[in-house]
């Protein structure tokens, strides 16, 4: 019975061992990376408003594909944890029963017990012995010494995954500043262009009203009546396209804000014209082969590669363990004898086809890894150079625009005066109305291309890391 107290014992041990908790550092996420908000469905804005910077720091907590880099990581960080296992020893208990009359088994295990005595010398018993009972409680340790490389290049292989989960994740946090910045800003210039179609109501509803006074004078015919109607009416469906515009907008930056669709906001500001300071096309691709998380990545994943080609070539060296055993063997749970065994081995595998495979294959996908970086490469300069190009146009446009109204202004006030005085038709002042409500929405567009194109940059270069440069 003592020997049963003392095996269980040792099997709680070390199963009580196993199930502690992880040590600190080693929790699921890493040091000084932010715990995961659950979303607010509240009123976000505040009484003072949703402001930019409030806005990428709900959308940096609340957005699930943060989310889903915090679960990346933790699973890099519990891959190293598995890899770096396998330096350490295994160390196995087992309790085994066996019933046997094999002539082997029951002369071995009557001398492992400790029960072998001259009566078992007789023939008889020996090519024919009574069924035995043998209960073995036993404690069994490996060691890998050396495996070949392989815990070296799997522990390898996980830092570097932590590297580019640290890539992946910093990809998204630019992304995410982006996707805020397109739509806090597409939230703002619908809400003006809301204002503008409403404007436009308004100024077409005033010239039907003094028409129609015309036509009752008998000064204009009823065709520049119909005409004017058609022009409020058309204007009306303009205001509706906006309005539908103005939810769209809000529900895009709500569900970029990982928020439900519908979640009230209240954003104040307006869509100002404002100058970004821009480098050359050639700098900024030097910065984006710099700064951009996903190219680090890329130049991990060629580096994990090469770590696995050492991994390939080791197994064409020996492998060494050390090993030991301890046991208890039995009749019974209550008593017994007990005996040890300690050892080396090693061993080389002096043939094995499929070790060459598994290099050729190695080398094969640290060749495919360095295509897919040097492809990357220039999909990133394709991008900085189209990203730079959409800025430049945006910014050209700006300044035609911000022109063009005014000039439109004054047109639609000069056939305004014209038509009173019956110098020219109501075809000339809708036309007139027309032009100076698209130059005021061709403007509005103008200042969200600018501000998206120069996040599109920033976002190109790797360079996109908060907002200050649309708030400051």
């Amino acid at each position: 019975m003592n020997r049963f107290r003392s095996a269980v014992n040792i099997l709680l041990t070390v199963v009580f061992f196993n199930c502690l908790p992880v040590e600190a550092g080693q929790i699921a996420l890493s040091p000084g990376q932010p715990e995961i908000s659950a979303p607010d469905t509240g009123k976000t804005g505040g009484e003072e408003g949703l402001t930019l910077p409030k806005a990428v720091e709900l959308a940096l907590q609340n957005n699930p594909r943060i989310k889903a880099t915090h679960s990346g990581r933790e699973i890099v960080e519990a891959q190293l944890r598995e890899a770096q296992g396998g330096k350490w020893p295994l160390l196995q208990f087992s309790e085994t029963f066996t019933r046997s009359n094999n002539p082997v088994f029951v002369f071995g295990t009557l001398m492992e017990q400790g029960r072998f005595g001259s009566q078992n010398f007789d023939i008889g018993s020996l090519n024919n012995p009574e069924p035995l009972n043998n209960f073995r409680t036993a404690l069994n340790l490996k060691w890998p010494i050396f495996d070949q490389l392989q815990s070296y290049t799997r522990i390898a292989q996980a830092r570097i995954g932590q590297e580019q989960a640290d890539f992946q994740k910093e990809l998204v946090k630019q992304q995410i500043h982006f996707d805020v910045v397109r739509s806090y800003y597409g939230v703002l210039v619908a809400q003006e262009r809301m204002e503008v179609a409403e404007e436009a109501v308004q100024m077409a509803e005033s010239d039907r009203r003094r028409i129609a006074d015309l036509f009752q004078s008998g000064l204009v015919v009823q065709s520049d009546l119909l005409s004017a109607e058609v022009q409020v009416a058309e204007f009306r469906q303009h205001r509706v396209q906006a309005e539908g515009d103005r939810v769209t907008a809000y529900a895009f930056l709500n569900t970029v804000l990982g928020l439900p669709v519908q979640t009230p906001q209240k954003i104040t500001g307006r869509l100002a014209e404002k100058h970004f300071g821009m480098s050359e096309a050639e700098d900024l691709i030097g910065q984006a082969l710099k700064n951009r998380p996903d190219y680090g990545r890329a130049a991990s994943a060629v580096r994990s590669t090469e770590e696995g080609i050492l991994g390939a070539k080791g197994s064409y060296l020996p492998r060494v363990d050390v090993f030991s055993s301890f046991g208890i063997n039995g009749r019974d749970l209550a008593s017994g004898s007990n005996n040890y065994a300690v050892g080396a081995g090693l061993t080389y595998d002096l043939f094995e086809f499929s070790r060459a495979g598994r290099l050729d294959k190695a080398r094969a996908a640290k060749s495919l890894a360095s295509a897919e970086q040097e492809d990357l490469a220039s999909q990133i300069r394709l991008e900085v150079i189209q990203a730079y190009q959409q800025y430049v146009t945006a910014r050209e446009r700006l300044k035609v625009a911000g022109q063009t109204v005014a000039q439109a202004e004054e047109a639609l006030r000069i056939v305004q005066d014209r038509y009173r005085e019956g110098l020219t038709t109501i075809t000339e002042v809708l036309r007139a109305q027309t032009a100076f409500v698209r130059t005021r929405l061709n403007l509005l567009a103008a200042r969200y291309d600018c501000y998206v194109g120069f996040a599109r940059v920033l976002a190109a270069s790797g360079r996109l890391t908060d907002v200050q440069p649309f708030v400051s």
